[in-house]
């Protein structure tokens, strides 16, 4: 197996195809949108986990160069009194540090450096139908084009056409909660840089960082019924704050304030999941990131967990003797880890879990694979474990 495609060039995609071509496949992607922005108002936080993944794509330093790092996390209550203030994961590893960034501006930077690796982008194909066939595996796209190839990668997100296809009884799901999202240059009174504060308020989950340029990204998370289409099209920046505002003003913490600063850069979306245990794969076609396994953004490990699934299925498709092999023991790391991230967010999206912990991505636990993480991401390190 030689050729591979991927569909879909955000964060799952444009990171499996820099682990694929280092791998030694020859990798093309297809991406829906005409260029690499989306969701340019969004931001996330890429937690140690993802940030060890992308060193094992030799990615570091295309990434450090966003955002910024956050070496610690504070938690207050809704009187706005300090709850505990503790390190955030890999502090003392510059490059595993978490680091908050806007989506859009990853999805760039990955897919500027698959192309600078000579890995091919094309933007503009937006897949319609896959034909799985005896000898190779042929994508159809709404212009007309075609594409064939061994494997079909489907990391076309939450609303995967991929998964679509082979899986269309598996649908997103509502996980009981709107995600706001904002920034704002008046971050006065914040806090410092390389924190984020945690705001475990009286009716919203709030959480801010401050940047070093003393600008502010916020989230809030609010037990709400989904928005309808209507509002998710002609809702505005100033709609959102108002529906927010008053929800805040009950709760003596910076949250309101950060809000209330919040112009233009400001949207909403729901907190939506995928069911478990639904199918991944069918015949030479694969689901991997968000299309596989969405995740409420409690957890705020989506992305991570992403990148995650670019490096073990490489190393799969690399180490196993055939490809069957390969998709099956990408499956067998993959699963438990990121169904367990799926039940785990949302049940705290639900309000039916407490995390144990201050962190955004406490979990009640380990999660499945944590002792395996290191071993398995490392490139250097065989997954392909042939019995006696």
């Amino acid at each position: 197996m030689t050729r591979l495609l991927v569909t879909g060039g955000g964060i799952a995609g444009a990171g499996a195809a820099l682990a694929l071509h280092k791998a030694g496949f020859d990798v093309t992607v297809h991406e829906a949108h005409p260029d690499s922005a989306e969701d340019m108002g969004a931001f996330l936080t890429l937690a140690s986990n993802g940030m060890r993944a992308l060193a094992q794509l030799d990615a570091s330093a295309a990434v450090s160069a966003l955002g910024f790092p956050l070496t610690s996390m504070r938690v207050l209550d809704d009187s706005g009194a300090e709850m505990a203030h503790v390190p955030l994961g890999e502090t003392g590893t510059p490059h595993l540090r978490y680091r908050c960034l806007r989506r859009g501006d990853l999805n760039a930077a990955l897919q500027a450096e698959a192309a600078r690796r000579g890995i091919d982008v094309r933007h503009g194909a937006r897949l319609v139908s896959v034909e799985d066939g005896p000898d190779g595996v042929t994508a159809h796209f709404a212009d007309g084009g075609t594409a064939t190839g061994d494997l079909l990668i489907g990391a076309d997100g939450l609303n995967s056409t991929v998964r679509r296809l082979i899986a269309p009884d598996a649908r997103p799901g509502h996980a009981g909660q709107r995600v706001f999202y904002g920034r704002t240059g008046a971050a006065s009174g914040a806090g410092g840089a390389g924190t984020i504060t945690m705001v475990r308020g009286s009716t919203v989950a709030f959480g801010y960082a401050p940047s070093p340029e003393g600008e502010a990204y916020w989230f809030a998370r609010v037990p709400d019924a989904p928005l309808d289409a209507d509002d998710l099209t002609h809702g505005t920046p100033a709609r959102w704050r108002d529906l927010l505002l008053p929800l805040l003003r009950k709760d003596a913490t910076p949250a309101a304030d950060l809000v209330a600063a919040t112009t233009d850069q400001l949207m909403v979306t729901d907190a939506t999941e995928l069911p478990t245990g639904m199918p991944w794969r069918s015949g030479r076609t694969l689901l991997i990131g968000d299309a596989a396994h969405a995740a409420s953004p409690a957890t705020g490990q989506g992305a991570s967990m992403a990148l995650e699934d670019a490096v073990v299925l490489a190393k799969a498709l690399r180490d196993a003797p055939d490809t069957d092999t390969a998709l099956t023991l990408y499956e067998t790391l993959r699963r438990p880890r990121v169904e367990h991230n799926i039940t785990v967010s949302g049940n705290i999206s639900r309000g039916t879990h407490t995390p144990s912990g201050p962190g955004p991505g406490a979990t009640g636990g380990a999660r499945p694979g944590d002792d395996e993480l290191i071993r398995d991401l490392e490139w250097g390190t065989g997954l392909w474990r042939p019995g006696p």
